[in-house]
């Protein structure tokens, strides 16, 4: 925020597209230069369990990211900042960083926006999963928020809504089908995925290191 523009902006690339759950003023689409959205989070509270865990969005460096901006008014920003850092931050495994991002069609529209990106550092970092293995792991989770599954089909539905491809959530989506059956029932046994993730628990020295995030839990 500035002294010229007080207003908050928000940047969703994720389940804050179609579940933002704060108000906020109006909504853009939008573009975030120099990360790129991708499954490398270990989800072991909103779309998962400590025991099975799921897979989540994170933003990784490299390429570009469209999603929406959400404008938060200056009276509302530091409310939506605690609930957000209470929705996002429950294992300090994504980091706040105030990004410049463009909206979509508007000339001139750059904005400092608070974005949640992927703390490489984390255990629960997760980058190069491969895409058969990501709809494995996605097919069999559910955690407080819901199952894996639906968090993956409500973003691919909000992408399309917003005209945006994003060809490897597609690539996903397509294998879901193979371990799948008819009635929607996961083919998978925990057993095939047993070793997912390797780091299952966040070691003392991590909780020092990330655990300041988790205060708004």
């Amino acid at each position: 925020m500035t002294a010229a523009s007080p207003d908050l902006w928000v940047f969703a690339y994720g389940s804050l597209m179609w579940r933002p759950d704060f108000p906020f003023l109006d909504v853009h689409p939008a573009r975030l230069s120099g990360w790129h959205r991708r499954f490398c989070i270990a989800s072991r509270v909103h779309r998962g369990t400590h025991d099975r865990p799921g897979l989540v969005l994170g933003l990784d460096r490299g390429g570009v990211t469209d999603g929406l901006a959400y404008r938060v008014s200056a009276a509302n920003a530091v409310a939506v900042r605690q609930y957000l850092r209470a929705r996002e931050q429950v294992s300090g495994i994504y980091r706040e960083a105030h990004l410049k991002i463009s909206l979509v069609g508007q000339q001139r529209a750059e904005h400092h926006a608070l974005v949640y990106i992927s703390e490489p550092a984390h255990p629960g970092f997760t980058p190069r999963v491969p895409v058969q293995r990501q709809a494995l792991i996605i097919a069999g989770a559910r955690g407080r928020s819901g199952s894996n599954v639906d968090y993956l089909v409500n973003t691919l539905a909000e992408l399309k809504r917003l005209g945006i491809r994003e060809r490897e959530l597609e690539r996903v989506r397509a294998c879901l089908g193979a371990v799948r059956g008819r009635r929607g029932r996961s083919l998978v046994s925990h057993g095939s995925i047993s070793d997912w993730p390797r780091s299952r628990t966040l070691k003392a020295g991590d909780i020092n290191r990330f655990g300041h995030r988790q205060r708004w839990r």
